[in-house]
């Protein structure tokens, strides 16, 4: 038996965990110097989304916003519990290119290890990804072990799957992008100004890229599904992935135009994790999804 851990920024909604039994370590975000859980485990959906759009509009409206890790030391408990009770760890990572979350994991995993006594392992898969590219590839973990497919087993076949599962956004202000470097002050005050949208993805090295850019709102949104519907591969098998940054009704226009050209097993369709969603900033609309890799066609 093993125990499926994630950190919050996967974005798992609420009900999807419980379902799935999968275990979340939350981020805890300080704003204007008040500490904000990232990840509540009792929320609906519709709860999750407000408390969303409170989030943001929070951000909108000139907040301090200051993010941190979780702590070895968390790791360190939640891993020693689970061997302790006799279950292997596998631990789904925010890609460790854009945080240090994974490298606390690996301390803590190490610490664990070298005093366990109940022949458990710790596993961990790095995303390279961020968001539900961590937590879909999470739930397929889950649907295995329900299959009694082995820890091992299980393991070895989701570190080939990062390798295939892309994330790409847009951002509804640029200077949340240039406050974390990745466009500078001059290109996202004027970018603002002409209305550009970048596209950005995760590459396969796990960091975060400009990938390309359209002009206004709708085309942006057009070129997202056009990049899933022509990259994705069996549709009919794979969840895909929608994060949004209280952008919704965004949210549910690329879902259906998505929906008007392929058929797929799932949508999870949830509020933007309020770790990673803090650095792209409101109205951000993110998409995840498996595709034969992760150069889009480049």
């Amino acid at each position: 038996m093993f125990e499926i851990v994630v950190d919050s920024a996967a974005n798992i909604p609420a009900e999807l965990c419980k379902k799935y039994n999968i275990k979340v370590l939350s981020f805890v975000n300080l704003v204007n110097g008040k500490e904000v859980t990232c990840f509540d485990p009792d929320l609906t959906p519709e709860q999750e989304r407000q408390k969303g759009k409170e989030y943001y509009d929070a951000i909108k409206a000139g907040a301090e916003v200051k993010t941190g890790l979780i702590s070895s030391g968390i790791f360190e408990d939640t891993f020693r519990e689970i061997v302790e009770a006799d279950k292997d760890v596998l631990y789904f990572s925010l890609s460790k290119n854009i945080s240090g979350n994974y490298n606390s994991a690996r301390v803590a995993a190490e610490e664990v290890m070298e005093n366990c006594t109940t022949g458990r392992k710790i596993r961990l898969i790095d995303s390279l990804n961020a968001s539900l590219a961590q937590g879909i590839l999470a739930i397929y973990a889950s649907e295995m072990r329900d299959k009694g497919m082995k820890f091992d087993e299980v393991a070895d076949t989701l570190e080939t799957y990062p390798a295939r599962m892309n994330g790409v956004f847009t951002v509804g202000n640029l200077k949340y992008l240039a406050k974390t470097g990745r466009l500078s002050g001059a290109t996202a005050v004027i970018g603002n100004v002409l209305s550009i949208k970048p596209i950005l993805r995760g590459n396969k090295d796990g960091y975060i890229v400009q990938f390309k850019k359209c002009r206004g709102r709708k085309p942006v949104l057009n070129e997202l599904v056009n990049l899933v519907c022509d990259n994705i591969v069996n549709p009919e098998e794979q969840i895909i992935g929608i994060a949004h940054a209280d952008a919704y009704e965004d949210s549910l226009y690329v879902m259906d135009e998505i929906q008007k050209r392929i058929k797929v097993r799932d949508f999870i369709n949830t509020s933007y994790d309020f770790c990673t969603g803090s650095h792209v900033g409101p109205d951000t609309i993110a998409l995840f999804f498996m595709g034969k890799d992760r150069e889009l066609g480049a």
